[in-house]
């Protein structure tokens, strides 16, 4: 890694590159998936947030955090019936932070869908 390569990028970028060439050495990395995909996301880079995530919860089926951070993948990239899809599937597996589901930002796209509605108790 030369000097002038990291004084190209910005510490997101960085940090992005950095995490990307440790999940090349170890592709099934949890804790570099979570890192990477909370990373792409703040970048503003959705489908890929939504890739990784989607790994995650392929690897780790029982997580509820896996499946509640997918479900906030897919609803910043407007894929609200998915999205629901996994917050309801996080709910069954134990997620139960209603209050916080209610507030995320990430979940804003959802507010006016019915069947969100229903999974916080109001429809």
């Amino acid at each position: 890694m030369s000097e002038a390569w990291f004084g190209m990028l910005g510490q997101l970028d960085f940090d992005i590159d950095f995490f990307e060439r440790l999940l090349a050495r170890r592709g099934h990395a949890v804790d570099v998936l979570r890192i990477l995909a909370e990373l792409v996301s703040r970048k503003g880079d959705l489908q890929r947030a939504v890739d990784l995530d989607g790994r995650l919860v392929e690897l780790q089926p029982d997580d509820f955090l896996a499946r509640y951070n997918f479900a906030c993948s897919l609803a910043r990239a407007g894929r609200a019936d998915e999205a629901i899809d996994a917050l309801s599937r996080a709910i069954l597996l134990g997620y139960d932070d209603l209050a916080h589901m209610e507030s995320d930002p990430d979940l804003e796209s959802l507010r006016e869908h019915p069947d969100f509605q229903a999974l916080l108790g109001d429809g």
